[in-house]
Formats: structure tokens, sequence, C-alpha cells
């Protein structure tokens, strides 16, 4: 019962942001939508980047693996990763084969969305993360798929974790939808 009320009260925050135009000057087969109990992300694909990753992205979020997925690892100050839809704890990935990096020089600053990987630098396949504020050490490190254009109030609203046990939330937050704004009814 107390699901069905918070899903209830998830609806009614989240329809006057699925109503929102898409902002200005986005194109909208490389922009997504996040959607969130707190609110919608919108999230500007950077494909003369990375683009391996920004289609990984398009495909898992037409396939719906995202919707659902917990926000599993949430470091203040530093980003909130999500995008295990398979197990949700940060373990898991897609059926898909792991990507090579897409490096560039652009840093990793507040807003900015990056692949989440593994200790090799070719092993970032469906999980992303999202930063709180500036880190120079992950510059040139991880891949740059996107920037959040809109929202960023909702991921600051994110459930923090425990930074005892790197970040991992307990009962954390979730997408609840994830979608390329070009396929938005």
């Amino acid at each position: 019962m107390i699901r069905l009320v918070a899903l209830m009260i998830a609806f009614v925050c989240i329809v006057p942001a699925l109503a929102a135009p898409l902002p200005a000057g986005l194109d909208p087969q490389n922009t997504i939508f996040l959607d969130t109990k707190y609110g919608r992300v919108i999230i500007r694909l950077r494909p003369e980047l990375a683009p391996k990753h920004a289609e990984r992205i398009k495909t898992l979020a037409r396939e719906h693996f995202y919707d659902n997925a917990p926000f599993h690892r949430v470091i203040p100050g530093f980003m909130a990763q999500t995008g295990d839809g398979e197990r949700g704890d940060g373990t898991g990935k897609s059926k898909y084969p792991d990507l090579p990096a897409e490096f560039s020089k652009v840093p990793f600053t507040r807003g900015v969305v990056g692949m989440a990987r593994a200790t090799s630098p070719n092993s970032a396949n469906s999980q992303f993360f999202i930063m709180f504020g500036e880190t120079p050490s992950l510059n040139g490190q991880y891949t740059v798929v996107g920037e959040v254009v809109s929202g960023m109030e909702v991921i600051d609203r994110i459930k923090k974790g425990s930074s005892a046990n790197n970040g991992a939330v307990t009962d954390p937050d979730r997408i609840v939808r994830m979608e390329v704004a070009a396929d938005a009814k």
C-alpha cells in the first residue's frame, strides 16, 4: 500500500514535467529525459565526443533498461551513479559488450555525465554518473557522454550514500523512466 501511494505521488510530481517542451537548441535524437520521483532531468548527449557511448545510452533507454534502475552509489560533492538495470547494486551491465574508451578534454564539472567503468578503461557498458561538482582527477580518465541542461536540482535531491561504504545507498532513489526525447509522447 505504501509503495502504491509513493508511486501515485511520484506520478503526480512527474506529470507536469512531462508536458514541458524541449529547451531550445537541443536535438531530440540526442536528448534524454530522465524522470525521478523528484522531477525530470534533461541530458544533452555528446555524440561528437563519445559516439559509441551516446548510442549505447539511447539503445538502452529505448529498451527501457534504465527504467526503475537505482541510484546505487551517491557521494555528496562528487557524483550520483546509476544505470545498473540488471542487478541494481553496481555490479550489473547490459547484454551488450563493453565499450572502448572515448576520452576527451572536456572536464568533469557539475552536471557532466560520465560513463562508469571497472579498472579497465575499456569496460564502460551501461552505468553512468552525474557530477555534483568539479573533479579534475577524472579528466581524461573517464568518458564524458553528456551534460545535464535542466534538472540538476532534481539530482541534488537524490538520496546520498554512506561515505563509510563508498557511497552505497540503502533503499536508493530510482529512475522512474528514461527515454530519448524524440521518442517521448
